[in-house]
């Protein structure tokens, strides 16, 4: 029997004068992104089971300002693809959480997605 063993390192190939290098790359997962995006669909699992009535009955369970439960709970509004992009570590540099937190969010996926484009 074969039981071939198969990997996929992702690189990219660049010339350097006479040279053909290849770079590697990584994913760059921004963990405080991630965790962020976590907390806010456990945040609406909350909302949407009962479990918490609002976003200020969760800011005080979870000893947070009521503010700050909003502005991450709009992560949930993300287009799929985008959260698959998040989860893989493919975002843009710039696209923090912090910037969730102090930019205006679109609910048309289409406007997000062009957002995520501008920063590329």
């Amino acid at each position: 029997m074969n039981d071939a063993l198969e990997s996929f390192v992702p690189m990219t190939l660049a010339r350097r004068g006479a040279q053909q290098l290849a770079t590697t790359y990584a994913p760059a997962f921004d963990a405080t992104l991630l965790q962020g995006l976590g907390r806010a669909f456990y945040w609406k699992h909350l909302l949407d089971s009962g479990i918490a009535k609002s976003g200020s009955d969760i800011a005080r369970q979870e000893g947070l300002h009521h503010s700050c439960i909003n502005e991450v709970i709009r992560l949930t509004l993300l287009a799929p693809d985008i959260i698959a992009q998040l989860m893989a570590g493919r975002q843009p540099r710039r696209l923090t959480l912090m910037w969730f937190q102090r930019n205006p969010l679109p609910v048309d996926w289409q406007a997000q997605r062009d957002i995520i484009a501008s920063f590329e």
